[in-house]
C-alpha cells in the first residue's frame, strides 16, 4: 500500500520502535532505477538519513556490496548506498541475490573493519531455489555456508539487535549472535 511509497521507485522508509527502515532499488543491478551518487535515489537516501532521529537504522536492497560468492561477487553499483548509510551511521544491511548465507563483521564502505561505527552486511540467499558456491573469501567475511536453505531471524531491540540463522527442518547449520547500535 501507500507505506511502500511510490510503486515506480521502489524505494521507502519506514520507522519500526526505535529503528529506522529504508528499502532500497538496486533492481537489474541499479538498472532500472539508478543506485549511483547523485541520482534520484541515492538523495533522497542522504535526505531520509538526514531526517531520521532513531537511534538505530537498517537497510536492505537485492545486491550485496560485499559478497565472497562465486557466482556474483561484490556488487559496485550499490557502493553510494553504502557511502550514505556509513556516513549517517547505520547499523545493519541485508542483501540476497547470491544464493548463499555470509554475515560481515562491521565495516566500512572500503572493507576495512570497523567495530566502532562499521556496519554489519548478511547476505541471505537461502530461500530455497537453489546453492551457489563460495570464490574468493572478502575481507571482513565471518560466517558463510552455501549448504542449507533457511531464513534469517533479526529481533530488534531498542538499542541492539540479535541474529538467528533458522535452518530447515533435519539441517544442523546455525548462526547467531548479538550486535549493538552505533
Amino acid at each position: 500500500g501507500s507505506t511502500a511509497g511510490d510503486p515506480t521507485k521502489g524505494y521507502y522508509s519506514y520507522d519500526l520502535g526505535n529503528w529506522h527502515i529504508v528499502v532500497l532499488n538496486s533492481n537489474l543491478s541499479c538498472a532500472v532505477i539508478s543506485c549511483a551518487a547523485g541520482s534520484p535515489q541515492e538523495q533522497w537516501l542522504r535526505g531520509d538519513l538526514a531526517a531520521n532521529t532513531k537511534p538505530c537504522t537498517l537497510a536492505y536492497w537485492h545486491h550485496p556490496r560485499f559478497n565472497s560468492g562465486a557466482s556474483h561477487g561484490n556488487d559496485i553499483d550499490v557502493a553510494p548506498f553504502w557511502d550514505a548509510l556509513y556516513e549517517f551511521n547505520a547499523d545493519v544491511i541485508l542483501n540476497g541475490h547470491e544464493h548463499v548465507y555470509e554475515r560481515f563483521a562491521p565495516q566500512t564502505p572500503a572493507a576495512v573493519a570497523d567495530p566502532v561505527r562499521g556496519i554489519r552486511q548478511f547476505t541471505v540467499g537461502t530461500g530455497g531455489r537453489s546453492h551457489y558456491t563460495f570464490g574468493a573469501i572478502q575481507p571482513n567475511s565471518e560466517m558463510r555456508d552455501g549448504n542449507t536453505y533457511g531464513v534469517l531471524k533479526l529481533t530488534l531491540h531498542a538499542n541492539s539487535y540479535d541474529w538467528q540463522f533458522v535452518p530447515v527442518a533435519g539441517s544442523t547449520f546455525n548462526d547467531s549472535g548479538t550486535g549493538n547500535c552505533h
